[in-house]
């Protein structure tokens, strides 16, 4: 039996409520609405789901949140985008601006620098879950699991850009499929019959789904963008322009963005130090939605350690560098749904537009874990001696989340207190 048609209301308290409960990073958040819409609720089916996220793992951007809002669009139209990419951000940006203010406040408080570091190699192990769990969903043949190692080989010691590690496994999947069509199909797949969605398989794409429906918000979009920039100060425009261009040249979510940011934010901009990224990693990982609502921290960094030069009160500073950083981060995903999904939701059948989308979905496996071993660097090894507590802390969440399967939240909880145990009772 197909289910209703959700009201608007009912989708809009459905998304807020997904923006407060989605902790672990894209791999979790993406797997708490493909068991909520397409098994239980049934909105949508596997397979249009499955096409929805390997577009949205090709553009640069958030990929959580642009699925967030692709769905809400396939739903209800421009307006269910909205709301839904929306309401995905804002509690995790409320809660991290929170966080950011007291972080500045403290950071040098001993309680705080101990709870930090037992948080930090949690973090590390929720990185490589999500690098395990994504590859388990993405690498279904052993040519995907090749793409994958080689962005990670391209990354890690040829310094590879992420645009060209992301162009390449495209052009990679292109050649394979007419070498060998059907590459990304394993050879004995079975599959298992689903009951109906709202949005099934063979339903035509939605009337949103043409050109001049995707014009209207897609102009609306970007002239916002341009006219939030036109009033922002130099410092702050600054700010927007890199946040901007982090949006549109990389690739493959938060855990493939994080690098490029933080060599950035700290080398080029000085906005905050290094040990101040990792920290606010931590902070990023302990709060709802999309993590790279970790820029609001670095914008918020960014504007409290430039108060003095701007003249404003470093609070003050400090929410409007979180402001810009976050909304100049995903104003440009709302552009490229509402221009592209039309295109998408027509190309479902085209085998050669999938094909690259699939390598793309390999290869950010691989870029995963290029950010999995920065952290184990900046956590383990420090100073240059090796942290073994740290490392068993690691290895301790590894087992607790992957094996025994606790809970984000809980697991970091633990983290902070066995931190506080170490650095205070032993």
């Amino acid at each position: 039996m197909i289910p209703e048609h959700p009201s608007f209301l009912s989708a809009m308290a459905y998304w807020f409520k997904l923006g407060c409960i989605s902790f672990g990073g894209p791999a979790g958040q993406i797997s708490l609405m493909h068991a909520e819409l397409v098994e239980r609720r049934r909105w949508i089916s596997e397979q249009r789901f499955l096409h929805a996220l390997n577009y949205c793992m090709a553009l640069p951007g958030p990929e959580a949140q642009q699925l967030a809002t692709y769905l809400g669009w396939l739903l209800h139209g421009v307006k269910g985008g909205l709301t839904a990419g929306i309401l995905f951000v804002l509690p995790a940006f409320l809660l991290l601006t929170g966080l950011s203010w007291a972080y500045a406040l403290h950071a040098d408080q001993p309680l705080t620098m101990a709870a930090l570091y037992g948080i930090k190699p949690v973090v590390t192990a929720i990185v490589i879950l999500a690098a395990w769990r994504l590859g388990q969903r993405t690498l279904k043949t052993p040519a995907l699991g090749l793409v994958a190692a080689l962005a990670f080989l391209a990354m890690e010691f040829l310094g590879a850009p992420f645009p060209l590690v992301i162009a390449g496994a495209a052009l990679a999947g292109i050649l394979l499929e007419r070498l060998r069509p059907g590459f990304a199909q394993p050879a004995s797949s079975s599959q298992t019959s689903q009951p109906p969605a709202l949005i099934d398989d063979q339903n035509p794409p939605p009337v949103q789904a043409s050109l001049l429906a995707s014009l209207k918000p897609l102009i609306l979009t970007l002239g916002v963008g341009a006219l939030l920039l036109m009033l922002t100060n130099s410092y702050f425009s600054t700010m927007a322009l890199f946040f901007t261009q982090t949006a549109l040249v990389t690739f493959g979510g938060a855990y493939a963005v994080l690098p490029y940011v933080q060599q950035a934010a700290v080398s080029t901009h000085g906005w905050l130090s290094a040990p101040q990224m990792i920290d606010g990693l931590a902070l990023g990982e302990t709060t709802p939605g999309p993590l790279i609502i970790i820029v609001a921290f670095v914008g918020f960094m960014g504007g409290w350690n430039g108060a003095a030069h701007l003249g404003l009160e470093p609070a003050l500073a400090g929410c409007i560098g979180a402001g810009v950083a976050t909304l100049f981060t995903f104003l440009p995903s709302f552009a490229f749904i509402f221009a592209g999904a039309p295109w998408i939701e027509a190309s479902r059948d085209n085998l050669r537009l999938q094909a690259p989308l699939t390598a793309i979905s390999a290869a950010v496996v691989g870029v995963i874990l290029t950010l999995a071993l920065l952290l184990a660097r900046h956590v383990f090894i420090g100073a240059g001696a090796p942290d073994l507590p740290a490392l068993g802390l690691c290895l301790g969440a590894l087992l607790a989340m992957g094996r025994w399967n606790l809970g984000v939240i809980s697991t970091i909880g633990i983290g902070a207190a066995l931190g506080i145990f170490w650095k205070f009772l032993i």
